[in-house]
């Protein structure tokens, strides 16, 4: 598989405040910049193919990828979405349990593995990062049922938009908010494939959010956000977080 290979110093690194390596102390991150290693792949390039055996696992630099599982008969379905910060592989399993697709160009941080699961046993600070970043993983994985289970179609593109304004950052490592520009990584199939939609349903919603104040849209993928209270109350969750039933 074609790839570039680089490197890049970990202070200049955009989610050095958010990755696994948020809490390593110096020495430790000084370990974790010896074995590193980037990637780029260019958008609709495969990453990983499922069952393949696991030599790597990564941190999304830059870019989106996707995770789908395809059945015997053929039909794929989207189970994630990878954004910048996410982690990618199990350390201590030794094949790859999804098909990993970058969606745009994509640029990651990998370690091989077998370096890493020993940087573990040493490093505390990398061991409990990446287990907080696992059970943030499967808290929106619950979370992403509840949607596909019980949101409208209007909660659902509201939520998705919430998702990546939340997940985007100023290059300070603060949290973007009302008034926020974003470029939405992903092609509007690819919207309606993660959130159970048709890709008319999906323009027919964000044009109604459009006309009613609570998006703009920029181009053929900018949205802005006039007021991100507003955007959250389309989403159907109350303000801790959780639905509203």
């Amino acid at each position: 598989m074609k790839r570039e290979e680089f490197s890049v110093d970990c202070s200049a690194c955009p989610i050095r405040h958010k990755a696994v390596c948020s809490r390593c102390e110096p020495d430790e991150l000084d370990e974790l910049e010896r074995i590193k290693f980037y990637k780029f792949y260019p958008a609709g390039q495969t990453v990983a193919i499922r069952g393949e055996p696991l030599e790597t696992v990564a941190s999304v630099v830059g870019g989106v990828a996707t995770l789908t599982r395809s059945m015997e008969d053929g039909r794929t379905q989207l189970v994630g979405l990878l954004l910048p910060s996410d982690f990618i592989g199990r350390p201590g399993r030794t094949a790859i349990e999804y098909d990993v697709t970058a969606v745009t160009d994509l640029t990651l941080c990998c370690f091989n593995r077998k370096p890493f699961e020993d940087l573990l046993v040493r490093f505390p600070h990398v061991r409990e990062r990446l287990l907080e970043m696992a059970l943030d993983e499967l808290d929106a994985a619950r979370d992403w049922m509840l949607l596909l289970g019980r949101k409208t179609a209007r909660e659902r593109i509201a939520s998705l938009i919430a998702l990546i304004v939340k997940r985007s950052t100023r290059p300070d490592g603060s949290v973007m908010g009302t008034g926020t520009r974003i470029e939405l990584p992903i092609t509007r199939e690819t919207m309606a494939n993660y959130l159970g939609l048709t890709i008319e349903t999906v323009s027919r919603q964000l044009t109604k959010l459009r006309a009613d104040g609570i998006i703009e849209l920029d181009g053929k993928r900018g949205i802005i956000i006039p007021d991100l209270g507003g955007l959250l109350a389309e989403t159907g969750d109350d303000d801790d977080g959780g639905m509203i039933f």
